[in-house]
């Protein structure tokens, strides 16, 4: 294994469960079928979602890029839990909601004022109509007080877009 590939493995098991990681070991293990430590890059998508992880074509064809290996090409194990990281990474909305609600709570007093969320969802990125916030606002609970607690809002978005 070269440094760069140690080095991948480690930053990697920085972020992943050492049971994560045994769990990508085994499924790569089982596409490995040649026992060089590589997968082809056309079976991706199947080990993906052999563990649980939903991407699609287009995302699969994003990180295959983002490694300069095409479909024809191979992934050695080290690649695939970068790629499987980054997968996880955008499948957990709580996560990167909360983030993104902590950013905003510049005091990091786990809540923010409702009228300044709404301001956000309906003027910034996919802006949202004020219905769609009413809603959210409404699954979130929020205090008479206009507070929006960031860890409840977190749940709640990820509980209504589950449901669509």
């Amino acid at each position: 294994m070269s440094h760069i590939a140690r080095g991948c493995l480690c930053l990697n098991a920085k972020f992943l469960t050492q049971d994560q990681i045994n769990e990508f070991k085994e499924c790569f293990s089982l596409y490995d079928r040649q026992q060089k430590g590589r997968i082809e890059a056309r079976e991706l998508i199947t080990v993906m979602r052999c563990l649980g992880s939903n991407p699609t074509p287009s995302e699969v064809q994003r990180h295959l890029l983002s490694h300069s290996t095409g479909l024809g090409g191979e992934l050695d194990f080290s690649t695939f839990l970068s790629v499987m990281h980054r997968q996880l990474q955008q499948e957990a909305p709580e996560e990167e909601i909360l983030e993104a609600m902590r950013m905003a709570d510049k005091e990091q007093k786990g809540f923010i004022m409702a009228s300044e969320l709404r301001a956000k969802l309906t003027g910034l990125g996919e802006k949202l109509t004020d219905r769609e916030v009413d809603e959210l606002l409404k699954e979130a609970g929020v205090g008479a007080d206009g507070r929006v607690h960031c860890e409840q809002f977190a749940k709640a978005v990820t509980r209504c877009s589950a449901k669509r």
